[in-house]
C-alpha cells in the first residue's frame, strides 16, 4: 500500500527535525529548550537546597486577600519608565486612588526622577535589579537581585519595600529562600490586563476588569512594555470609575493585607464560584 502524503510529509520533517538536534549536539538541546539552568545549585530545585538561608516556619505568598470587604488593589509592574508611568501617576492623583508598584530595580535606578516624590500615597515592591527569571538563578543570584533593587528603592522613596513579585510570576526554590531571608512575603495576582485579547475593543477590557474583580482582589497591569499595555492604561480611568460604582474602594497591597485582616472572609469555594 502505498503512503498518503500527509505520512510523506509527516516522515520528512520529523527527519528534518532529527537532522537539526544532531546539529545542535546533545550539549545545546537544554540551552534550546530553556533547560540550560537546571535544578542542581538553586532554580527550580526545592525550597530546601539551602535550609540555613531560612528565617522563618513559612513564607507568604499572597495571590489574594481573603475579605468580604469591596476593596482591591491595583498593581503595576516593570516601570518605572518615561512613557507611561507619568500618565499612571497622573490618572491615579485624578481619582485619589493608591496603587503599588513592582519596580525593576535598574529601570527605578535610571529614572528615578520620574517618580521621586511622587509615590507617598503609593507602595511600592521589588520586582528584581534586571527582570530575569529568578526561578532559573541560584540563592545568590536571586539575593543579589533583590539586594540590589530594595537599596535603591529604599535611596529614592526612603523606604524600605517589604513586598516582592518574580519577574513572569515564576517560583523556584531559590526565590522562596531568597524572599524568606531578606524579610519579602511574596505578592501575585488574581486579576490582570489582557490587552493581547481586548486589542481591538478597550471597553472590553474595561468590562472585564470591572465585572471581573472579587473583594481582595490583587489585579497586575503594567507601566513598561509593548504598546499594547496602553489598551489597558488609556483606560485605567474608566475602570477606577466602574468599580466605584460597584462600590469598591482601592488600598495598596499590604493596606489590602490589613485589611482583609480585621473584616470578614469570602469561602474560597465562593471565589471559584466568581471567577
Amino acid at each position: 500500500m502505498r503512503p498518503s502524503r500527509r505520512a510523506v510529509l509527516r516522515g520528512g520533517l520529523l527527519a528534518v527535525a532529527g537532522a537539526g538536534m544532531g546539529a545542535l549536539g546533545a550539549g545545546e538541546i537544554p540551552r534550546w529548550c530553556g533547560w540550560d539552568r537546571p535544578p542542581l545549585g538553586g532554580g527550580y530545585a526545592a525550597a530546601a537546597d539551602t535550609p540555613a538561608a531560612a528565617r522563618h516556619a513559612d513564607v507568604t505568598v499572597r495571590y489574594y486577600a481573603e475579605t468580604a470587604e469591596p476593596v482591591v488593589a491595583l498593581t503595576f509592574d516593570d516601570g518605572p519608565g518615561p512613557r507611561w508611568t507619568p500618565m499612571v501617576l497622573d490618572t491615579l492623583e485624578a481619582a485619589g486612588v493608591p496603587a503599588t508598584f513592582f519596580m525593576v530595580g535598574r529601570n527605578l535606578r535610571e529614572h528615578a526622577g520620574l517618580v521621586r516624590g511622587r509615590l507617598d500615597s503609593h507602595e511600592v515592591g521589588n520586582h528584581s535589579w534586571s527582570h530575569d527569571d529568578l526561578a532559573t538563578l541560584d540563592l545568590a543570584g536571586v539575593t543579589a537581585e533583590l539586594t540590589r533593587t530594595h537599596e535603591v528603592i529604599h535611596e529614592v522613596t526612603g523606604r524600605a519595600p517589604t513586598l516582592m513579585r518574580p519577574p513572569y510570576g515564576h517560583l523556584g526554590g531559590s526565590t522562596l529562600l531568597a524572599a524568606d531571608s531578606l524579610g519579602y512575603d511574596i505578592v501575585l495576582w488574581s486579576q490582570q490586563m489582557r490587552e493581547r485579547a481586548f486589542a481591538d475593543d478597550p471597553d472590553a477590557q474595561v468590562r472585564a476588569i470591572v465585572d471581573g474583580v472579587r473583594p481582595g482582589d490583587i489585579v497586575l497591569a503594567h507601566d513598561v512594555g509593548a504598546d499594547r499595555r496602553l489598551v489597558a492604561l488609556r483606560r485605567l480611568g474608566a475602570m477606577i470609575e466602574g468599580l466605584r460604582a460597584r462600590g469598591f474602594r482601592f488600598a495598596t497591597v499590604s493596606e489590602l493585607v490589613a485589611t482583609a485582616a480585621g473584616s470578614p472572609t469570602t469561602p474560597l469555594a465562593t471565589r471559584r464560584r466568581a471567577h
